[in-house]
């Protein structure tokens, strides 16, 4: 019996930036095909426009609703929203147009989600710059769908290859980020943190969790983060039958990880967990200016809906050159079908 194919929305992302040459360069493999039914959610000029400079021999299919999708090879189902016209907006550059246009794609896609009329939103990367120009003030895709789902109790997970990891904060200052490494707000990551991995397939999941401080602050020396808060939630998470191990050293937790001893770590800010997850993810090649490798994920754990997202920005510097690299667009791809599967399984 044929398995069910997922459909997903893909929002196109910041049209000055690569996401639509990334959707567009993943939706011409045969493989999306055979277990999604991706749908676009952005706006025709851009996709034709990206198609024309990438040469690629797609034909683009205008659907007003997902039920209406084709889901074949070589024919790119899109919702055009009409933001854009022909030539109103210039590649590389911040604008009010595309801000705006970006985030009404990602609202429209969560609309569709949580109506049930899709199973996962796969996002392109937004600029932050931008939508806050056009006046939507958000730090990021994490916080608008918290948002727009009504969900409280969120974070960010980051995958590639080897290592996963979970954060306890993510976008605001570092001396906010040591304010936040709270009792309360550790558990709940760390609770997260086995639900994020139990959705992408690991039954029994294995967290270590990093100290905040250098060396976990060598009982007490260089702070007390680790003693007051961290320890507290990991004994509380054990209590819940958690298999949760911590805190761990910062400076050797995601090694362990990468190594297998751990399925995920739970980070305590954003730098400590990202700059790992992209060492393990990208690669990159000085002699060519660019990127050979650029994979990995970044999901929303707690929302009602499955929101996975590539792992890199607008990238405004190769924008409109077709040259960027569609590698974490299909892990995205890969990981919202993955998702949706188990998350069926298990309801």
């Amino acid at each position: 019996m044929q398995q069910k194919r997922e459909r997903l929305a893909i929002t196109m992302g910041d049209p000055a930036g690569i996401g639509t040459e990334i959707i567009i360069k993943a939706l011409s493999k045969e493989r999306v095909y055979n277990s999604s039914i991706p749908i676009v959610v952005g706006d025709y000029e851009a996709l034709s426009d990206a198609i024309h400079f990438c040469g690629l021999d797609l034909a683009l299919n205008e659907i007003t609703s997902p039920e209406e999708a084709r889901g074949e090879l070589g024919i790119i189902d899109f919702i055009n929203l009409g933001y854009l016209t022909k030539e109103s907006w210039e590649y590389k550059k911040n604008s009010t147009l595309c801000g705006d246009a970006a985030f009404h794609y990602v609202i429209y896609a969560i609309q569709l989600a949580m109506d049930c009329k899709v199973d996962a939103v796969i996002t392109a990367p937004i600029n932050k710059e931008s939508i806050n120009m056009a006046g939507h003030f958000y730090s990021g895709h994490t916080e608008i769908f918290a948002e727009y789902t009504g969900t409280s109790k969120y974070a960010m997970l980051l995958a590639s290859k080897n290592l996963r990891v979970i954060h306890v904060s993510t976008h605001v200052s570092l001396r906010e980020a040591c304010e936040r490494v709270k009792k309360a707000r550790v558990l709940e990551v760390i609770e997260l943190a086995e639900q994020g991995v139990k959705m992408l397939g690991i039954e029994k999941p294995k967290i270590g969790v990093a100290g905040l401080n250098p060396h976990c602050s060598e009982n007490g020396l260089f702070g007390k983060e680790e003693a007051n808060e961290i320890l507290p939630a990991i004994e509380e998470a054990k209590r819940k039958g958690i298999n949760v191990t911590g805190p761990e050293s910062p400076d050797t937790v995601f090694v362990k990880c990468a190594g297998g001893q751990f399925d995920i770590v739970v980070a305590m800010y954003h730098d400590q967990g990202h700059i790992p997850l992209k060492l393990s993810g990208f690669r990159y090649d000085a002699d060519n200016n660019g990127f050979e490798s650029v994979s990995g994920i970044n999901c929303t754990i707690g929302l009602p809906i499955i929101r996975v997202s590539v792992d890199h920005g607008t990238a405004f510097g190769k924008a409109g050159e077709g040259r960027a690299n569609e590698e974490s667009m299909l892990d995205a791809i890969g990981a919202g079908v993955l998702m949706a599967q188990n998350r069926r399984r298990n309801a």
